[in-house]
């Protein structure tokens, strides 16, 4: 029934892993109304959306994906506009979880394996998402100019990293000791790791270091992005770092820089 589906976004240069998600919420929507797509109507959409935000809960950002993979399939695919009425919920404005550096240190410290204190020290030196990191080969960086690339990011698009000095020593003495074959840079057993053994990694890291924070990747491509532009890095060069297509979205870090704000002297103090 999704062979199309799956089609089209290979074609258009999705990623597996979107591919998947996509698969996914348009089987869950099919078993819930129990109809042929092309039958499917504007009262299925909406109660369809309805029982994710009511009944099982859904976040806002977890609604607005699924209904993002089934407006694709039946619009683009199907021509049916059985979602066009269907309005996404507004989203949940948090502000992204920053480790202070003093915490980074911490964490750093928490990890005594050199494989998972080198993963920790990429996303954070280097503002990568888990899964670029987890995707990084030994041959996508010049250790000599101390840069990489990205060349398989969100929406597919490629960019430049930076590579610190110390992470450069740490990745040098730990390529001398890796125990497979494998191109990939964090692997076992000849095969990448995975996203979630990422996330495994980093929050027993933080747990032995005893931060009350919830940790997790994306909080040190966060700090990366907070602690550049404390120290005064303009916030296009941070755009181009983190592979943000609008400056909008790197802009949120101007608001989570506890730096700035303690800049600002209180008009209690000045009476």
């Amino acid at each position: 029934m999704f062979e199309k589906l799956a089609t089209e976004l290979k074609i258009r240069g999705f990623s597996k892993r979107t591919v998947d998600t996509y698969l996914y919420h348009n089987r869950k929507f099919a078993e819930f109304t129990k109809k042929e797509p092309k039958a499917v109507d504007e009262d299925d959409a909406k109660k369809y959306i309805a029982c994710l935000m009511t009944e099982l809960k859904y976040k806002p950002s977890s609604v607005n994906l699924a209904l993002s993979s089934l407006k694709f399939f039946y619009n683009e695919i199907l021509q049916n506009r059985a979602f066009n009425a269907v309005k996404a919920p507004k989203p949940e404005k948090k502000l992204p979880t920053v480790l202070t550096k003093d915490e980074v240190r911490k964490l750093l410290n928490a990890a005594e394996n050199p494989k998972h204190r080198l993963l920790i020290e990429f996303m954070y030196s280097s503002g990568l998402r888990v899964s670029e990191c987890v995707s990084l080969k030994i041959d996508d960086l010049d250790l000599n100019e101390k840069i990489g690339k990205i060349k398989h990011g969100k929406g597919n698009k490629e960019r430049y990293i930076i590579l610190s000095d110390s992470l450069i020593l740490h990745l040098n003495e730990y390529l001398k000791n890796k125990k497979d074959s494998s191109s990939y840079i964090f692997s076992i057993k000849n095969h990448p790791i995975t996203a979630r053994q990422a996330q495994k990694v980093v929050k027993e890291a933080a747990k032995t270091a005893g931060i009350k924070k919830r940790v997790f990747c994306h909080a040190l491509r966060s700090s990366f992005a907070t602690h550049l532009l404390e120290a005064g890095t303009d916030i296009r060069v941070i755009q181009e770092l983190l592979g943000h297509s609008n400056l909008s979205t790197t802009q949120i870090y101007t608001k989570v820089s506890t730096q700035q704000l303690k800049k600002v002297k209180s008009p209690l103090d000045s009476l």
